[in-house]
């Protein structure tokens, strides 16, 4: 996928519209999952996801190929959430059903854990992490990006990716720890 976006990202700079539409379809349900997750409500979601990518075209012109297009876009759709949170935007607890809604194509961690009948327990372990945390397990583990594509994502050193996917392991071994043994997950498989 990411040379097909670098390739989509050179024909739009170029001013090829059809390649412009073509990267957005290639990216919008992953990036409208990624910001349902965040905010926890699809009506949101949606408008943050057309924020994005109309973010996205007035830095086309700019964008200069340093990062994965990808993390270029998981960035911009961050800093599009964050910039809605901070118009004083609270999220509300998402339910298990919520979780249980929000179906992602591939095999990712969230899915492995519906298998296993861990997913409620899981996600909900998730949203206890504090935010940072949260953030960072979502875009790694449940939008697949690279340890450096989380860290350019989010805006800090790959190292502090480490640190808080470590912390948040931790935390989360502990809060599965507290389930009934037969809820009980191995972190470590994430």
């Amino acid at each position: 996928m990411e040379t097909e976006g670098q390739r989509l990202v050179e024909l739009a700079q170029r001013g090829d519209r059809a390649a412009a539409v073509e990267l957005i379809e290639l990216f919008y349900q992953r990036i409208y999952a990624f910001l349902r997750r965040l905010t926890g409500n699809e009506e949101d979601a949606a408008d943050l996801t057309q924020r994005t990518f109309t973010r996205m075209w007035q830095a086309l012109p700019g964008f200069a190929g340093r990062s994965t297009v990808s993390s270029w876009i998981h960035s911009i759709a961050y800093h599009a959430y964050v910039d809605w949170r901070r118009k004083d935007h609270r999220t509300e607890p998402r339910t298990n059903e919520w979780w249980a809604s929000c179906v992602a194509a591939g095999e990712r961690p969230d899915e492995q854990a519906v298998r296993s009948d861990l997913s409620g327990t899981l996600f909900a372990s998730v949203e206890q992490l504090e935010e940072e945390l949260r953030q960072t397990v979502q875009l790694h583990y449940y939008q697949e990006l690279t340890l450096e594509e989380t860290a350019n994502a989010l805006g800090v050193a790959a190292s502090t990716i480490k640190y808080r996917l470590r912390k948040a392991v931790a935390e989360l071994q502990k809060l599965m720890a507290s389930e009934p043994a037969k809820m009980k997950l191995n972190i470590a498989a994430l």
